[in-house]
C-alpha cells in the first residue's frame, strides 16, 4: 500500500470519529445513558488514535540521519503501539468503569429517542469509514485470507483503522441492544451492561493491536516475497555459485533491510566480486523498492546452514 493510501484511510477515520464523538457526548449529557457516554469515550479515543497515527506517518517519512542510518520507519510502529495502549487503558477502562457505576446507581435513561438517532447516524459514519479501510485492506491483501493478511501486514495504519472501525460498529450494536433492553424492560441495568460490553470489545481489539504492533516494533521479517526476489536475482547472476539464503528485517511499512548469504565463483577477483555485489543490489532495489539496504556476505553453504540451525535451535528453546 502506498503512503498516500495510508493517509487517506486515517484522514477519513479521523473526520468521522471527531464528528461522532461530539454528537455522542451531547446525546449522553441529554439522556444520561451510560452506553452512550462509553461510545463517546470510544470515539474520542479513536480520534486521538488517528492523530497519533498521522504523527507516526510523518515521523516515519523522515530521511536517514547519522543516528538513524536506516531511517525512522519504526516511529510508526511505536505510535501504533501507543494507540493500542490508549484503547486498552482509556477506552476499555473508562467504558467498563462507567458501566459498573451505572449498574450500581440504576439511574433511569431520559429521551431515549435521541440516543437511537445518534446511534443510527454513528453507524452511517462508522460504516463509511469502515468501507474505505476495508477497500484499502482488500487491495493490499491480494489472495490472502483476512486474518492471514492481518498477521502479515507491515503497515499498521490500515489494519488499525479497520480494527477500530469494526470494534466501533460492534460497540454501536451493543449500545443499541442495551438501550432497547433498558427501555423495553424498564431496567437501566441493561444500559450499564452494554457499557461493560463495549469495554470488553475495546479490550479485545486493543490486545490484538498490541500483539501485532509489538512484533513489528521489535523487528519482524519482511514479506517472503522480498526474500524470494533477492534469491532469484542472486541465483541468476553468473558470478554467484550458490545463493544460500536471505535474512530480512522490516524497518517500516515501506522500508526493509536485507542480508544475502552467497558463495561466489573461486576464479573471481575482489574487483569482480565487488561488481557482482553492486549488480545484485541494484537489481534487487529495482525489483523491490522497499529495500533500503542490502548487505551481501560471501559465505559457504555449510556456514549458512550452521547459522540457520543455531537460529532454529534458539527458537525451539524459546517455545519450550
Amino acid at each position: 500500500m502506498s503512503p498516500s493510501a495510508s493517509h487517506k484511510v486515517v484522514y477519513v477515520a479521523l473526520g468521522g470519529n471527531l464528528l461522532i464523538a461530539v454528537v455522542k457526548f451531547m446525546a449522553a449529557a441529554y439522556s444520561g445513558s451510560s452506553a452512550m457516554l462509553s461510545e463517546g469515550v470510544h470515539s474520542l479515543v479513536d480520534t486521538t488514535n488517528e492523530l497519533l497515527l498521522l504523527y507516526g506517518l510523518r515521523r516515519a517519512a523522515m530521511p536517514p540521519d547519522p543516528l538513524h542510518p536506516f531511517g525512522h520507519g519504526r516511529e510508526l510502529y511505536f505510535w501504533s503501539f501507543i494507540v493500542a495502549l490508549l484503547v486498552l487503558a482509556i477506552g476499555a477502562g473508562l467504558s467498563s468503569y462507567e458501566g459498573v457505576v451505572h449498574i450500581a446507581r440504576n439511574k433511569t435513561i431520559d429521551h431515549s429517542g435521541a440516543n437511537y438517532i445518534v446511534l443510527l447516524v454513528s453507524m452511517l459514519f462508522e460504516g463509511s469509514s469502515w468501507r474505505v479501510a476495508l477497500g484499502e485492506f482488500r487491495a493490499r491483501k491480494g489472495k490472502l485470507g483476512y486474518f492471514e493478511a492481518f498477521r502479515l501486514s507491515k503497515d499498521p495504519t490500515t489494519f488499525t483503522v479497520l480494527l477500530e472501525d469494526s470494534a466501533a460498529l460492534v460497540g454501536l450494536l451493543i449500545a443499541l441492544v442495551g438501550l432497547a433492553g433498558a427501555q423495553l424492560l424498564k431496567s437501566p441495568v441493561f444500559d450499564g451492561i452494554a457499557s461493560v460490553g463495549i469495554g470488553c470489545v475495546l479490550a479485545v481489539s486493543a490486545l490484538l493491536l498490541a500483539r501485532e504492533t509489538k512484533g513489528l516494533l521489535i523487528g519482524e521479517t519482511a514479506h517472503p516475497a522480498v526474500s524470494d526476489a533477492i534469491m532469484a536475482i542472486a541465483a541468476a547472476d553468473a558470478d554467484v555459485r550458490i545463493a544460500n539464503g536471505v535474512l530480512t528485517v522490516q524497518m517500516g511499512p515501506h522500508q526493509v533491510v536485507a542480508a544475502l548469504s552467497a558463495e561466489f565463483e573461486d576464479v573471481l577477483s575482489t574487483t569482480q566480486i565487488e561488481a557482482c555485489v553492486h549488480r545484485i543490489e541494484k537489481r534487487a532495489k529495482v525489483a523491490r523498492p522497499e529495500i533500503i539496504s542490502l548487505f551481501i556476505k560471501p559465505q559457504t553453504a555449510k556456514v549458512w546452514r550452521d547459522r540457520r540451525r543455531a537460529i532454529e535451535a534458539n527458537a525451539h528453546e524459546l517455545e519450550n
